[in-house]
């Protein structure tokens, strides 16, 4: 079967295993079926903006045309750095209506297991969807906060002791220490500003992620639609917003968002 459409990022279920949808245009397409079987992947040449809709020659920050990725809220530096929000304080930035629907909503601080441990920041109502796309295996609440800054600033505290981003060949690979998080959360408290102690989670749960994949790659190799506008593999897996293939070939579904692409089985 084939299906032809405006990709975006795969939809996520945590279970047994993680269950994944790749949005094609009007059809969201289980991916877990493919699993061990050969399928084909083919670029249309045009791309969509996530946001407005327009064409665009180039896809920006996952998925925007230039003008929304210069100008959209959803779009902005505050994304990325959660401790530069401004909507507690009234201050609009590009649209304080939409600034204040996210940002003022509770946020939570988190420790995951990916390449290695890592700290990072999330609306509430994203989690687990948060730590699924960013392919980690494991993951613990540090403290909730009732805005995304105090998150932030909470989270710019502990860059100094750990990581906020993903080795992601290693993530791919599955290569990553063995931790116990409940006792890096115990001791990565004492490194919290006592100022946000009153945002400390108190329950200690460790949430286990089991993903989809047949087999890990010993090396990997990236591929992407506009150097490789068609590939056809056999996919052994699907972890964070990752396809792998055999051979090591894989291919970052979030970072195309917007292109318009056919699968075939």
């Amino acid at each position: 079967m084939e299906y032809t459409g405006q990709i975006k990022k795969m939809h996520t279920q945590l279970g047994n295993e993680v269950q994944y949808e790749l949005p094609i245009g009007e059809e969201l397409v289980n991916m877990n079926q493919f699993i061990g079987k050969e399928i084909n992947l083919r670029y249309q040449n045009q791309i969509l903006c996530i946001k407005c809709g327009r064409e665009t020659v180039k896809s920006f920050n996952q998925g925007f045309c230039y003008p929304c990725f210069k100008n959209a809220p959803e779009a902005a530096d505050w994304f990325i750095h959660p401790e530069k929000s401004k909507a507690h304080l009234g201050i609009e930035e590009r649209d304080l209506a939409y600034e204040e629907s996210v940002q003022l909503q509770p946020h939570v601080v988190y420790l995951s297991l990916t390449s290695d441990i890592k700290v990072g920041v999330t609306r509430a109502t994203q989690i687990p969807t948060r730590w699924i796309d960013q392919g980690a295996t494991q993951a613990i609440r540090l403290a909730q906060t009732p805005n995304r800054y105090l998150a932030g600033m909470i989270e710019v505290s502990l860059k100094d002791h750990m990581a906020d981003k993903t080795n992601w060949r290693n993530m791919l690979m599955n290569i990553h220490p063995n931790v116990d998080l409940i006792e890096r959360k115990a001791f990565t408290k004492t490194l919290v500003p006592e100022e946000y102690h009153q945002y400390i989670d108190k329950v200690d749960e460790v949430i286990d992620i089991h993903y989809p994949v047949t087999t890990y790659p010993v090396k990997v190799t990236t591929i992407g639609f506009d150097k490789v506008p068609e590939y056809t593999g056999v996919l052994k897996g699907i972890k964070g917003q990752y396809l792998l293939f055999a051979n090591g070939i894989v291919l970052n579904i979030r970072k195309h968002g917007g292109y318009v692409v056919s699968l075939e089985d």
